[in-house]
């Protein structure tokens, strides 16, 4: 089916059920239980979980199948994000010209830092990456373009934003004064209440969800082509190839725009959730954030991307705002010594020190499980079938050995 294995295929089925029922999936608690604090089905963060995910797999492209670890991926995702406003404030609030141009940008600024940064590996390769995102970073935070022009292009530290004196040449009275879709308002959400539960469906997520999905299933051939078995060759052994004759170059600059795009489509889809492009998002611990996504998912791996940015977006999201009172709540039951007791050792833990816990999973994931959470699924999977006898030996059959 799609032109893929079914091994992928069903992977691809996984995926689009785990996005698509979303909205269900992350709720799983009653709106007014005490557990309703760890639900994550709200349209903004779902949104997010999606685009981080988009960024995700594009970065693993990269770094999985070539092994080149960049630490300068956030540069394209701000660049993605100003294309894309820019294009609000020229043409008007449809996405669709944001996100076209947010792409080609991200395409155009990946091909020259991956030029000159290519021709260095290892180390070095990602000194060099991170320099050419702070680089930019500064750029954009004090608008040192806008300065020699004349006029603001990146708008400093307030960002770019869409203002009513912009001249949005295509945008009418008739189509809403925020982010759309042909008319279509992103905010527009319908809510469904069944029992204690509330539900959120939201057109801004599911066009994400599903360009999401489209760019998992790229990121299928990619990894099944044999533009794909070529990268995984530069990572295996690259200097043996050179020695065959292979100019390698070719490919890994290929894979570093075609990651650096999916970066800015990351960039134009924030966008188009909040017309905001501001320089913080080229920062050089976004470029780490996506790193640990990848890591933790699984590098290398389909799937893992997605799941270590969902797992992370999780713990910004869910975890930070979890604080004293919520502590007092939960141990309220505790005789009060016990209770502050409690909240003084879980205190460092959530709200503002949500890292320390993402730091010590994270630890522990590198420790114990190398290939990420998709490698601890593949154990508990065995371990399920290793319990299971299979039908030959329930039959006594053999098979001979090859």
């Amino acid at each position: 089916m799609f032109g893929l294995e079914k091994k992928d295929t069903r992977l691809l089925i996984v995926v689009a059920i785990m996005a698509l029922a979303a909205p269900f999936l992350l709720n799983p608690f009653p709106t007014d239980s005490a557990m309703a604090q760890f639900n994550a089905g709200y349209p903004d963060l779902m949104q997010r979980f999606v685009i981080f995910g988009i960024l995700a797999i594009g970065f693993n492209l990269l770094f999985g199948l070539t092994g080149y670890l960049s630490f300068g991926h956030a540069a394209f995702l701000g660049v993605g994000s100003y294309a894309a406003v820019w294009m609000f404030k020229l043409l008007g609030y449809n996405i669709i010209p944001g996100i076209f141009l947010s792409i080609v940008v991200s395409g155009i600024f990946a091909l020259a830092i991956g030029f000159i940064s290519l021709r260095r590996s290892g180390i070095y390769f990602s000194i060099l990456t991170l320099a050419f995102a702070q680089m930019l970073f500064a750029i954009a935070y004090s608008d040192l373009i806008g300065r020699f022009l004349g006029t603001p292009i990146t708008n400093g530290e307030t960002g770019l934003q869409v203002y009513t004196s912009d001249p949005q040449y295509l945008h009418n009275d008739n189509l809403p004064n925020i982010p759309h879709l042909f008319g279509f308002e992103m905010q527009s959400t319908f809510k469904l209440e069944v029992a204690g539960w509330s539900f959120d469906f939201s057109l801004g997520y599911y066009l994400c969800a599903i360009i999401m999905l489209l760019m998992f299933y790229l990121a299928i051939r990619i990894f099944r082509s044999p533009f794909g078995m070529m990268l995984r060759a530069v990572k295996s052994n690259q200097q043996r190839m050179n020695y065959t004759g292979l100019n390698t170059r070719p490919y890994a600059l290929a894979a570093f725009v075609i990651s650096g795009m999916y970066a800015g489509l990351a960039g134009g889809l924030l966008a188009s959730m909040d017309p905001l492009a501001g320089a913080e998002r080229m920062q050089w611990t976004a470029s780490g954030e996506v790193v640990l996504m990848t890591i933790l998912g699984g590098a290398g791996t389909l799937i893992g991307p997605v799941l270590g940015a969902g797992f992370i977006k999780y713990f910004e999201n869910i975890f930070a705002k979890i604080n004293d009172n919520v502590l007092h709540g939960w141990f309220s039951f505790m005789p009060d010594g016990l209770e502050n007791f409690m909240v003084t050792i879980i205190h460092p833990f959530v709200g503002k020190g949500w890292h320390l816990t993402l730091g010590l999973m994270f630890m522990l994931v590198v420790i114990f499980l190398p290939g990420g959470l998709v490698e601890g699924g593949q154990r508990i999977g065995r371990l399920f079938k290793r319990n299971k006898p299979s039908d030959d030996a329930a039959d006594g059959k053999t098979t001979p050995a090859e």
